[in-house]
């Protein structure tokens, strides 16, 4: 042992196991931040996703999330760590695709995703590629505008659901789909706490501001259905808070919680309004089946988080975590310490990364698409639409009596009485 670290406890000494340029405390919260970010996708997204749909596609839209994230993290491991620098944004795709993409086509689409969309956005932004520049905390723009753009382009080329799941996709579970939804949000310590990669005060500071941002953001979204829609909502409840969770991890650790609340008000009301106002009159947006609206959860929440952190990124706080100056300022700070032209030029690289990251997943993510379909179908057939999960995997999500069959139980039959149930007449 290296006689200068004696002074030191004996659980922190630098050992053969543990070498000097290791801290045990950081390497312990990097394991319990990587298990939070774990949990978000199983079982935090399998729950949700599982539950957020109607009954017959339970089993499928579940079990897609599963595969993805095994499916991500072999290809991570063997290959996509070399080509770019999370791991749960897989299952996120899926919710634009739930309900009637076949199975083997999501098994072929999820590994040449990984490779040749999400690496490349991931290189260009985090990997010293040409946007570099770009202030992206925790991957506002790398994992969910990327996935949000992705879903959305693939759901135009996989088709729509059955038109009677369409009219009606009521969710098969709302209490299940609120404990996914739970670890999710409490996932997300993880997910950006665990950036920095170090336990010091921007972990601190990233946690706050991801639970007040999302807190600002489900209130927000409620108070909108209630003030236009006379309801509370659950699932509008739901919305608010990935809406909120997605707005914040571009800039969790280099915002004050001022302005992380600001952001949730942002993120409680655009998303609604792109939601539940302008998709229904646009056209455009009623071509393409977004079954869960992940292009208004994740892309306009992403997007809306990239450009909000380039106006109120702190100086000091991105200094503190890139341990450069080249970043920022923030627009707003840009404008107080009068350097006006620096704020402006980091909102042009906020917008220019948008930019990239958009165009680039929607052709990526259509060529891909384009290729698989001449190899297997990419939507389910008419038959096979209207069973669900019997006809994909041979198995149901709830086996109650008379579940679980092809053919429904034949209730109009006249019911047979056992005799000595039966009223005797006797002969006068």
């Amino acid at each position: 042992m290296d006689p200068k670290y004696s002074f030191l406890p004996k659980g922190v000494q630098p050992d053969e196991s543990s070498p000097q340029w290791l801290s045990k405390g950081d390497n312990a919260w990097e394991l319990t931040a990587a298990a939070m970010v774990g949990l978000q996708s199983v079982p935090g997204l399998v729950i949700l996703y599982g539950s957020m749909v109607k009954k017959k596609w339970a089993v499928n839209s579940a079990f897609m999330g599963l595969y993805a994230f095994a499916s991500v993290l072999i290809c991570w491991v063997l290959w996509a760590h070399r080509m770019a620098f999370g791991t749960h944004l897989m299952p996120i795709i899926g919710g634009s695709l739930l309900g009637r993409m076949n199975f083997y086509a999501w098994m072929i689409f999820v590994p040449l995703w990984v490779t040749f969309s999400y690496t490349f956005g991931a290189y260009s932004i985090w990997g010293n590629g040409f946007l570099e520049n770009i202030i992206d905390f925790s991957g506002g723009y790398v994992i969910h505008l990327s996935s949000g753009i992705a879903g959305f382009t693939a759901a135009y080329w996989v088709g729509p659901r059955h038109p009677h799941d369409r009219q009606h996709f009521a969710p098969n579970n709302i209490i299940h789909m609120l404990g996914g939804a739970g670890f999710l949000w409490m996932g997300w310590t993880g997910f950006n706490g665990g950036s920095p990669l170090a336990s010091n005060l921007i972990t601190s500071l990233a946690i706050l501001n991801t639970h007040i941002c999302t807190a600002t953001s489900l209130l927000v979204w409620l108070s909108m259905d209630m003030i236009i829609y006379n309801k509370s909502s659950v699932i509008g409840a739901v919305q608010g808070m990935i809406t909120g969770l997605v707005c914040i991890t571009p800039g969790a650790g280099i915002v004050e919680p001022w302005a992380a609340i600001l952001m949730g008000i942002s993120s409680g009301s655009i998303p609604w309004y792109t939601m539940m106002v302008l998709h229904k009159k646009s056209s455009f947006f009623q071509k393409v089946d977004d079954t869960l609206g992940v292009f208004h959860t994740h892309a306009v929440a992403g997007l809306l988080g990239g450009i909000l952190s380039g106006v109120f990124a702190k100086p000091k706080l991105l200094r503190m975590f890139y341990s450069s100056d080249k970043y920022g300022p923030g627009f707003l700070y840009s404008i107080i310490d009068g350097d006006i032209k620096r704020g402006l030029r980091q909102m042009v690289y906020q917008l220019l990364g948008a930019a990239f990251i958009t165009i680039w997943n929607a052709v990526a993510t259509s060529l891909i698409c384009i290729f698989i379909s001449r190899i297997v179908e990419l939507r389910l057939h008419e038959d096979d639409l209207e069973i669900g999960d019997d006809a994909v995997h041979g198995e149901e999500a709830y086996a109650l009596w008379g579940d679980g069959e092809r053919d429904p139980p034949r209730f109009n039959r006249t019911p047979k009485i056992p005799s000595f149930c039966r009223r005797h007449e006797t002969s006068q």
